[in-house]
Parts: C-alpha cells; structure tokens; sequence
C-alpha cells in the first residue's frame, strides 16, 4: 500500500526540469544579491585583502563575473555548466579571503560557521552536474 501510495505521488510531481529551473533560480538570485551589493559598493575592499595576502588586486574584478555574470547565465540557463562552476569557485575564493578563519567554528544555534557558504558552493557544484534542463532561454541544448 504504501509502495503504491509513492508510485502515484512520485508520478504526480515527478517534473524534473522544474526541479533544476527552481535550483537554478534559487542560487543564481540569492547569489545575485551579494553581486548587486559589489556593484553598489564596489570591490576596492576585496582588491585590499588580496593585496595584503600578496595578490594582485585587479583579481577583485573576479567577484563581478562570479556574482553577477555567473548567476543571470544560471537564471536564464546559457552555458549554465561553466556557469554554476565559476559560481561555485567564486564562493570558494571569497571563503579563503574573508571566512577561512570559521572552517571549524559552529555558531551559537549549533549550524557550522560556514554553512551558508557551503550551501552556496555544493548548490553551485549540483547545477553545474545537473545543468540547465529544458526550462531556458536559449533552445538549443548546446548552449544551455
């Protein structure tokens, strides 16, 4: 009874390509936030971290392609792969940079320091195995 009860539920909501559309809306607008905040406020802060670790600054434009570029390719399913990659490793760098420091803190509710970060870089790691499904702008599948 029960196997038969979840055969119909998994046939009744078993919609894939909308499953990736909502992922893919999901990280690509949250991550678009903190984009939108970079080109309000600007990267100098971050050109000063990498300087003082000994990198170039220039390297702080980077945040624009992983904040900005990346996460309206991935919202409108263009070379979503590539896309969800570069995500992914921005969210890598900005972790190295600013919160290396809470890899092994937990927070006061119990949640690991750097879960939202984690959340951020696993999400951008499944888009980018799951690609675009149907649901893009562009029709044909090899630009998705």
């Amino acid at each position: 009874m029960l196997a038969k009860l979840n055969a119909s539920f998994t046939r009744a909501i078993d919609h894939q390509d909308f499953g990736k559309l909502l992922l893919r809306l999901t990280f690509g607008i949250l991550i678009l936030f903190h984009g939108v905040a970079k080109i309000e406020n600007g990267v100098g802060w971050i050109a000063q971290m990498l300087q003082a670790d000994g990198l170039p600054g220039f390297i702080a434009y980077g945040a624009y392609i992983g904040e900005v570029i990346a996460p309206v390719l991935i919202i409108l399913g263009i070379f979503t792969r590539p896309a969800a990659l570069v995500m992914a490793f921005n969210i890598l760098v900005a972790v190295f940079l600013v919160v290396a420091g809470k890899f092994f803190t937990t927070t006061e509710v119990g949640a690991w320091g750097l879960e939202g970060e984690a959340m951020y870089f696993f999400g951008g790691l499944v888009i980018m195995f799951l690609g675009s499904g149907r649901y893009s702008v562009m029709k044909n599948e090899a630009l998705r």
